[in-house]
């Protein structure tokens, strides 16, 4: 058997990486793909193939909490809910876990900051995903599968993230950016169906999250990467930023490529524009910005 130095994977993890390990017990493969128009499509994809050993999770109901009407379309579960799903997946507190997708992961990428939040930073997205793991020949299984239970301790960062209120109070502070991660249409409040409400958090800045995907779908070389989001701070560091897009998903990719670069400190605002724009009190700005 193959020693391998136990080194922790925390931001992105390659193909060639994974395939020489998957049949570490003490590595956990997680499927999150999904289709926001189709809720089932994720999992039907899962059981018509998958990496070897990976179990599945599902964005709208084991990555997301309890919907009121006002908290947005994928709300932070309870943490005891976030410890279960973890444990269920087979997660424990010494478990190097590589999360995956379809493609350039932002479902992925929301299970990254998921378990970063909760104290876990033995976590990677597989850089390319399951598109680039298939497009290699690699091998692939079908139907389920499972992991042998285990147990997860939370250990909350409530600092990585930010609720409604606290974003309004800093609405219009210099010191603080607003960063929106959805794409400039959307930003710029052009309709859009998966907005009840067009427009952006006055202030905001727009870093499109597909912005960081090089054309071969994995994520682009960390100096340009580095470069851009430094064009996009100025003078302002790391932890002065708040990333949003339209419900806490996709700009989870953002807070990831920042990681990946040695930008830390950022918070999350998980209810995103789907929670913002629920309270017609709260105001709305549309520009090109």
């Amino acid at each position: 058997m193959v020693e391998f130095q136990r080194v922790a994977h925390t931001t992105l993890i390659s193909t060639d990486t994974l395939a020489a390990r998957l049949d570490d017990p003490s590595w956990a493969i997680v499927d999150c793909r999904y289709n926001l128009k189709d809720e089932g499509w994720g999992r039907s994809q899962y059981l018509a193939g998958h990496i070897p050993g990976a179990v599945f999770v599902s964005l709208a109901h084991d990555l997301a909490g309890p919907r009121t009407g006002s908290n947005g379309r994928h709300p932070l579960p309870s943490p005891e809910a976030m410890a279960a799903t973890f444990g269920r997946l087979g997660i424990g507190d010494a478990t190097q876990v590589v999360a995956c997708d379809q493609d350039v992961g932002p479902y992925a990428s929301r299970l990254w900051w998921m378990l970063r939040y909760a104290g876990h930073d033995a976590v990677a997205v597989l850089d390319g995903g399951l598109a680039k793991w298939a497009g290699e020949g690699r091998p692939v299984r079908t139907g389920e599968e499972a992991r042998t239970p285990a147990t997860f301790t939370p250990r909350l960062r409530s600092e990585m993230g930010i609720t409604v209120d606290e974003v309004k109070r800093l609405v219009g502070n210099p010191s603080v950016m607003l960063v929106d991660a959805r794409s400039p249409e959307r930003f710029e409040g052009k309709p859009d169906p998966l907005d009840n409400v067009a427009g952006h958090i006055p202030g905001a800045r727009n870093r499109f999250y597909r912005n960081n995907i090089a054309e071969d779908g994995t994520m682009r070389p960390a100096d340009a990467l580095r470069s851009d989001f430094g064009r996009l701070l100025g003078n302002r560091s790391a932890d002065h930023v708040v990333m949003y897009c339209g419900s806490g998903v996709t700009a989870c990719h953002n807070l990831l490529a920042m990681e990946h670069v040695g930008l830390r400190g950022m918070k999350l605002f998980v209810g995103s524009w789907s929670e913002w724009e629920a309270d017609p009190r709260r105001p709305v700005e549309k520009s090109s910005k």
